[in-house]
């Protein structure tokens, strides 16, 4: 997502912590006393780094890193900028990152290309006003052939009689060339009425599971037929889809998402955003990922959680029209890291998250980085965590 820069200028303990209980009528996320769970990843952190802000490399300013995944065929990671084209094209990046048991002890650029369009062009601004526009928020490496596949948010246009941007999933090349794109569930759809996605709460988060063979996604927030968005009060469902590579959708799940923790700014024209910026696979687990929850509140700022859940045990959702109400069975989920309780320095808008090495003692090292939406208040931090 990519909100405003006003709003956001404006702005684990190794937990075994609350569980998503099973059995619980669609009450929009209200999160249970612990239960009998197989989740039990703990989190532990390593060690943080910051990229100088606006660093220029190659003719193009990095910033809004949103997405970040490991190439298995290079060794480097790759990272997408939720630049809309308009500073420059709607890119993506290349880099070493040193990653070890003392946390993040580099990060090297090493390359950047622009997404291409099918006709070979880049994308252009949304002011250009063609509906080409995209708004790039995760990219994941194919670990079956090494190309990329970015997930863009589209947009739900607020102005009266102008067209939806629909949301995608696309298929790159490592010059960044179009070479096609996922059919993506039809409630994933924007639409002019009150079904779909909200606006900015779209698929933003998708991960390989299952050996490269099940892509998985998440919208970012409830859809308009589910129900509201979180409050202090309740928190929301939200809908984390598994398709085959050809697009198939395999099943769709709710996810539930927290409330909000803490309460707005009075004098603050901004209400609290929350939401599902990525998801990642555990290897080996077709259905269990981590969760990464990223709330912003006035006057409290950012809040970072990352949760184990499953969706064994999860209500089959594709053919269900609107959660609300319903009793579905939600995916089970416990939290693994809070950024508050892992004495990470500042909390930022961590939006992008994969996994890196494995260290000598057999803890997996989790490398998440923020987005700082191009502004001054906001700032580039890679977080190096050790998960077992």
């Amino acid at each position: 997502m990519n909100p405003s820069l006003l709003r956001r200028a404006c702005a684990a303990a190794l937990a075994l912590a609350t569980t998503m209980t099973p059995a619980v009528a669609a009450r929009s996320g209200d999160t249970a006393t612990a239960t009998r769970s197989p989740l039990g990843a703990q989190a532990r952190l390593l060690g943080e780094t910051t990229v100088p802000h606006e660093l220029a490399f190659r003719d193009t300013t990095v910033g809004g890193l949103s997405g970040i995944d490991r190439d298995p065929c290079t060794g480097e990671y790759v990272m997408v900028s939720d630049d809309r084209s308009n500073l420059q094209p709607a890119r993506f990046y290349t880099a070493r990152i040193k990653v070890d048991g003392t946390g993040v002890r580099s990060v090297d650029f090493t390359g950047t290309r622009p997404f291409r369009q099918p006709d070979g062009t880049v994308h252009p601004p949304p002011s250009a006003g063609d509906g080409k526009a995209v708004d790039p928020e995760e990219l994941r490496v194919d670990p079956l052939t090494c190309r990329y596949w970015w997930a863009q948010e589209g947009d739900r246009p607020s102005a009266a009689g102008a067209p939806p941007v629909q949301p995608s999933v696309r298929f790159a090349g490592r010059s960044g060339a179009y070479r096609g794109r996922l059919a993506l569930p039809p409630n994933y759809a924007f639409t002019t009425g009150d079904q779909g996605p909200r606006r900015n709460k779209a698929v933003e988060a998708i991960t390989f599971g299952a050996g490269g063979t099940v892509l998985t996604s998440a919208v970012e927030g409830p859809l308009l037929q589910d129900g509201p968005e979180p409050t202090l009060e309740a928190g929301a469902l939200i809908r984390v889809t598994q398709q085959s590579r050809r697009g198939t959708v395999l099943g769709q799940f709710a996810y539930p998402l927290e409330k909000i923790f803490a309460e707005s700014d009075p004098s603050s024209p901004w209400a609290p955003d929350t939401g599902v910026p990525a998801i990642l696979a555990f290897p080996g687990d077709p259905s269990r990922y981590l969760v990464l929850e990223r709330t912003w509140v006035a006057g409290s700022g950012y809040k970072i959680r990352v949760f184990d859940a499953t969706t064994r045990g999860a209500t089959d959702v594709r053919n269900v029209d609107s959660l609300a109400g319903r009793p579905v069975v939600p995916m089970r989920k416990k939290l693994v890291a809070d950024f508050h309780d892992l004495g990470v320095s500042t909390i930022e808008n961590t939006e992008g998250m994969t996994w890196g090495p494995t260290l000598p003692n057999g803890e997996r090292t989790l490398l998440l980085v923020s987005d700082d939406n191009f502004s001054q208040d906001e700032v580039t931090r890679f977080v190096a965590l050790a998960v077992r």
